[in-house]
């Protein structure tokens, strides 16, 4: 499709919209960007397109602009029902969304990766493993840049990398991926779908336009519709597919492939994102043998688990990117020892119920913040021993290490997300370990 004098609005001026903008203007466009922040929020990204030559409608403003577009493109985090979108639906402008308008210009095959946890992990690992084995890809998408940020150097790849979310996904058309993957699938997103099952089928559009040519790298545990790709199957949990875990080591087809101690990621949901990293590599050519080494290489981004310090015996981990239940549970999993957990943050519509037996077999205490704090100690105070930190991060370091014992970890895995007290979950987590590495440890100062 040409873009060529067409006049098109982007909704949202965040970075998806940023880049879509961008892209858009580089095919010739007139482009405007609608976002409800208000003039004075948006000074700085106003004037930066305004050098480009896009104009930024801001606040109630651009709820109501009257002018007609040949398309809009909607940025992956505005909820559809939202009254700006509704303007132009009303008014029958046509409507993509940035995932879509980066497709429709990529040169070169796309691997797609969702699921509720691990999409960023595994993309990682997906990108580092490609590129280490000959296969050029660069990694985009919900991981950051966006995809539309990243396309125009598809030309020159043999394959793109991109991390879907199901925002992406509910908007897309004629989007296809070569190798498309479902790493698992949890409650999450109750706040912008009215049920699992909507959440749920958004996710699966991933596989919507797959043909017999491409390839499906799905979870083994999952039940899925009959999918019209090849696929390659993987589970840390159950055996039966084409990878499975062992007693901490990954096997393909009954072959010992990677010792999960070779690599420097730890937990059974890692040792699912490795399998389907080299899944991937499968779909694409690739030998096992190969893709090993660059695997055993990979670190873990900050805020998944990451070791933060030992204090008088006590490990403290953050794991701020666990936004929902799924992680929590699969944290605590990875852990041996006892657990004191931080927990709570902003009320996404579901609650913490589902984790109460995993956490009063896991876990020693239970510190409680945010938004949700008094809902959890509720649920798992007759449990186990619950503190309530309110809506202080501070105060919450300081009860977990007063319940902590030595050899237990001081896990913070919120289960939620963080706007309630925070930017975003990487702003929760460099405040935690702030707070964790500015703790005055006794051992340390008195050696």
């Amino acid at each position: 499709m040409s873009y060529a004098n067409k006049k098109i609005a982007v909704l949202g001026a965040g970075e998806s919209g940023e880049a879509a903008a961008l892209l858009l203007r580089d095919h010739g466009a007139m482009v405007t960007v609608l976002d409800t922040a208000e003039e004075n929020k948006l000074r700085k990204k106003i004037d930066a397109l305004g050098t480009s030559g896009i104009r930024v409608i801001a606040g109630l403003a651009a709820e109501h602009d009257a002018q007609h577009y040949d398309l809009s493109v909607l940025s992956p985090g505005i909820d559809p029902r939202a009254p700006l979108v509704q303007n132009l639906l009303r008014k029958r402008v046509a409507m993509i969304g940035e995932l879509e308008l980066a497709f429709e210009m990529c040169r070169c095959p796309i691997v797609a990766i969702t699921g509720t946890n691990g999409k960023t992990t595994t993309t990682q690992l997906v990108e580092k493993m490609l590129n280490a084995c000959g296969v050029k890809t660069v990694a985009s998408g919900n991981i950051g840049p966006a995809f539309s940020a990243r396309v125009q150097q598809s030309k020159d790849l043999d394959v793109m990398t991109v991390e879907v979310s199901s925002f992406q996904l509910e908007q897309i058309r004629r989007f296809r991926a070569h190798v498309a993957v479902w790493l698992n699938f949890a409650a999450d997103h109750l706040d912008r779908y009215a049920s699992m099952e909507e959440y749920r089928a958004a996710k699966l559009r991933i596989f919507e336009n797959q043909t017999a040519e491409d390839w499906a790298v799905i979870n083994y545990r999952d039940e899925l519709p009959p999918l019209a790709a090849r696929s390659l199957t993987f589970s840390a949990f159950t055996a039966g597919g084409d990878f499975d875990l062992r007693e901490g080591i990954i096997f393909h087809h009954g072959t010992a492939v990677l010792p999960m101690a070779d690599t420097h990621l730890r937990g059974a949901h890692n040792a699912e994102n490795l399998m389907a990293a080299l899944g991937v590599g499968i779909a694409c050519g690739l030998e096992i043998g190969q893709m090993i080494p660059p695997l055993m290489e990979y670190q873990a981004l900050p805020h998944r688990c990451e070791f933060v310090r030992t204090i008088d015996g006590v490990d403290y981990i953050n794991d701020s990117k666990g936004t929902n239940l799924d992680s929590v549970e699969k944290a605590l999993l990875s852990e041996t020892r006892p657990v004191v957990l931080i927990a709570g943050g902003k009320d996404k519509g579901f609650g913490y119920e589902s984790l109460t037996e995993i956490v009063a077999a896991h876990c020693r205490a239970v510190v409680t913040l945010g938004e949700m704090a008094d809902r959890i100690e509720a649920l798992w105070r007759d449990r186990l021993p619950c503190f309530n930190a309110a809506r202080s991060l501070e105060k919450a370091v300081e009860l977990a290490g007063q319940a902590a014992q030595p050899g237990d970890v001081v896990l913070f895995s919120p289960g939620t997300s963080s706007f309630d007290m925070f930017q975003n979950y990487a702003d929760r987590g460099k405040q935690f370990r702030a707070l964790v590495q500015g703790i005055s440890n006794p051992r340390e100062s008195n050696p």
